[in-house]
């Protein structure tokens, strides 16, 4: 049983950041997928009040309970030009696990892709910080959380996004690990969905027993050999040792190589975008090939059954074409 020493200190600096304006929750609403799917062509307003929830109302209890409340604190929304369908490999009508949000706050400015950004690391926001993790990373509260109490592990320095994770991010990670555990994610570029350059990974805090996203049993099924692979590139593997910061690079290390991103030992850096997660039970990789779809970013979340619709988003599309659609569009195809 874990102690769960820094979830617990990350929902009490959450208080007081809240308070001081460091912190700003979206602002989200889960849709009725039933009433989604049937709505007619063009219907894309917010739906009622009793098939909505509310992040602001609701953002405590999805912290313990493991829920998330929305995906996209961590990629820019564009709108694509009007795609070409491509089709699932379930089928448009197979929703199957997703959770599905609508942002209902102003998208954060740091999302824009317009103008220089500032790092908002470099120093970081004093509010918003939870622990050292040693003295070359940092635990730190998202300043756009999808849940309570969701962390990020920075460096204290600068590094770069796009460069490869090395030992100190991983034991960094381990440290974390050991004592709360939850859903991991990482986005290694802007056309991963990335919205910052400097290297930060994220954690979703889970308590025990709980399924850290919807797609978990589907990836569990998977290492069992019960559930069919999908048609692009990615690696999934079990995980034997939780907080082992050896596993997880060695697995990292493993899905960079076979993935052709590149080798970290040997590459000065990845030669294609890619989102990292895993939970206690496993560690997947997803090679990327584009960021957005029809209005949609879709970052790490996207590929754990979450997905977020924001004013951009072409919902007829989905409507048509499905999520699964979504997540073979952006990722890369098998050769």
């Amino acid at each position: 049983m874990r102690a769960e020493r820094y979830w617990q200190q990350a929902l009490q600096r959450s208080q007081s950041a809240a308070a001081s304006g460091s912190l700003v929750p979206l602002d989200t609403e889960v849709l009725d997928l039933g009433a989604f799917i049937k709505a007619s062509q063009g219907s894309s307003g917010r739906q009622g009040s009793a098939e909505s929830q509310s992040l602001s109302d609701s953002q405590d209890l999805d912290a313990r309970a493991g829920r998330p409340a929305s995906e996209g604190s961590d990629g820019p929304f564009t709108l694509a030009a009007k795609p070409r369908p491509a089709r699932g490999p379930n089928g448009p009508g197979d929703w199957g696990p997703f959770v599905v949000r609508r942002l209902l706050s102003a998208t954060p400015k740091h999302l824009s892709r317009s103008g220089p950004r500032p790092n908002p690391f470099l120093p970081w926001d004093q509010e918003l910080a939870v622990a050292p993790l040693g003295s070359s990373h940092l635990l730190l509260l998202n300043k756009y959380p999808v849940q309570a109490g969701h962390v990020l592990v920075i460096t204290q320095q600068w590094q770069p996004q796009q460069g490869w994770l090395g030992a100190g991010d991983w034991a960094a990670v381990a440290d974390v690990d050991r004592d709360t555990g939850g859903l991991w994610f990482f986005n290694s570029s802007p056309a991963a969905g990335a919205s910052q350059p400097h290297r930060h990974l994220q954690l979703l805090p889970r308590a025990a027993g709980v399924p850290s996203c919807p797609m978990a049993p589907q990836f569990l099924a998977q290492l069992k050999g019960v559930q069919r692979q999908w048609p692009w590139q990615y690696r999934l593997s079990p995980r034997q040792q939780s907080g082992s910061a050896a596993e997880l690079e060695a697995l990292y290390a493993n899905h960079a190589r076979d993935l052709g991103l590149g080798d970290p030992v040997a590459d000065p850096q990845p030669r294609h975008p890619y989102n990292l997660l895993f939970d206690d039970q496993w560690f997947l990789t997803v090679r990327r090939r584009r960021d957005d779809w029809a209005g949609f970013s879709v970052n790490a979340l996207g590929f754990a059954g979450y997905l977020l619709v924001t004013d951009r988003a072409d919902l007829d599309w989905l409507r048509a074409e499905g999520p699964w659609a979504l997540l073979q569009t952006v990722a890369s195809e098998v050769p």
